[in-house]
């Protein structure tokens, strides 16, 4: 007799007695879960409840309907220190301040750590899964910036949103693009040589993304930019932020799944909280349960930015995981060191988030954080991005003013 038989056999006797051992003025809700492997979460979440196990909430699976959904959320990291080049207080550094920034790009080694972020993806097998900081590096040989010039870089260094899916190809993952919002698109002249005196130019060019798999459907997709924006007149450009809203159909239901990357509060509070506040305004206007993920930038649980998303009718998942991670209880995601070198994890707050608006009604989550063990680092060593991600399932329950359409 195989496992799978045994298993059916086993299921159904217990059917059975639950049945018999009911008079008829009980009714009978079945409990069924589904429990193949490139479904389940909890199969893959060390330690983690089983879906038995998890409906001991007093929820059962006929408030949720069947399955649930399965997202992450993940920073890939540019791979440098931007920050550093956009704060220089005099122009003229700007130039070695990038050739600085760019050999760290390169030690950071982006098509070997997408092969790891990869690896995740391969283990959870998430529905939906909303990536940030995906960028372009173009560079142009010798550059005219130092000098004045204007014409863009435009020979590709890095496609990190190509080298992301053929890492996920080469892993036999078939993920497709359900939606791209391009956000900053900066250049800066890059000193390549002292004597003669050489620049080049370096551009990058930021993104979020949202991936899917090839089993849900997409439609109704939004890439919008924030109109608040951290300006940097001194470099000629606004860091520019933005979101990408997409309607996925998983199954037999429907949601929108929500990827962002928020100006850090550091930068300014009242910038942060303006892109919430538009990002909100826009989320008003849906009627599916809403799931928000991203790079947030802000910290539970008395941050500014956390608060408002509480008040404006979201639930944070990560403290309503029926999950034990005894690694990461508090579901820190930030950060590893700058050249994704350390060896000791230092991961300190958290600031991406898995988030959910369905009408104030209970939700089913069972979540880890994934990049914050040393076992999930490239052969080399590198971490795989300098924050870590998470994954989550979701189980959302069917209700009348989220109704699927």
């Amino acid at each position: 007799m195989t496992h799978k038989t045994f298993f059916l056999l086993a299921l159904a006797l217990g059917l059975v007695l639950v049945l018999a051992g009911c008079d008829e003025q009980t009714p009978v809700v079945p409990q069924v879960f589904e429990l193949d492997a490139a479904e389940s979460i909890e199969r893959d979440l060390a330690g983690a409840e089983s879906l038995e196990s998890f409906d001991e909430s007093g929820i059962g699976q006929h408030a949720f309907g069947f399955g649930g959904v399965k997202v992450m959320t993940w920073n890939i990291y540019v791979g440098t220190d931007i920050d550093k080049v956009l704060g220089a207080q005099d122009p003229s550094q700007i130039p070695v301040l990038a050739a600085e920034a760019f050999q760290l790009l390169l030690a950071t080694n982006f098509p070997e750590r997408a092969d790891a972020i990869a690896k995740q993806v391969k283990r959870y097998r998430p529905h939906l899964i909303g990536l940030q900081e995906v960028s372009t590096i173009r560079i142009q040989s010798p550059g005219d910036a130092a000098f004045g010039g204007t014409t863009p870089a435009e020979d590709v260094l890095f496609d990190y949103l190509q080298i992301m899916l053929d890492a996920l190809e080469a892993a036999g993952l078939h993920y497709k693009v359900a939606g791209v919002v391009q956000n900053t698109d900066a250049e800066v002249p890059m000193i390549v040589s002292v004597d003669p005196l050489q620049f080049d130019d370096i551009r990058l060019t930021d993104f979020d993304v949202v991936l899917a798999r090839p089993d849900v459907q997409i439609s109704n997709v939004v890439e919008a930019n924030y109109q608040t924006r951290l300006p940097f007149p001194a470099l000629g450009f606004d860091v520019v932020r933005g979101y990408v809203a997409v309607d996925a159909k998983v199954r037999h239901k429907r949601y929108r799944f929500v990827n962002t990357h928020l100006e850090p509060a550091s930068s300014g509070q009242e910038i942060q909280l303006g892109q919430a506040q538009e990002l909100i305004d826009a989320l008003n206007r849906d009627r599916l349960p809403v799931i928000l993920v991203g790079d947030l930038n802000t910290r539970p649980p008395s941050d500014a930015t956390y608060s408002f998303f509480l008040a404006e009718g979201f639930a944070d998942t990560w403290p309503l995981n029926r999950h034990e991670d005894e690694n990461n209880p508090d579901g820190f995601t930030s950060n590893h060191d700058l050249d994704l070198r350390n060896e000791v994890v230092d991961l300190h707050q958290r600031i991406d988030f898995i988030m959910a608006r369905t009408g104030k009604q209970d939700i089913g989550v069972l979540a880890t954080v994934i990049g914050d063990e040393l076992e999930d680092r490239t052969t080399s060593g590198l971490w795989p991005s300098d924050h870590a991600g998470v994954v989550a399932k979701l189980w959302i329950p069917r209700i009348r003013h989220f109704a699927d359409r």
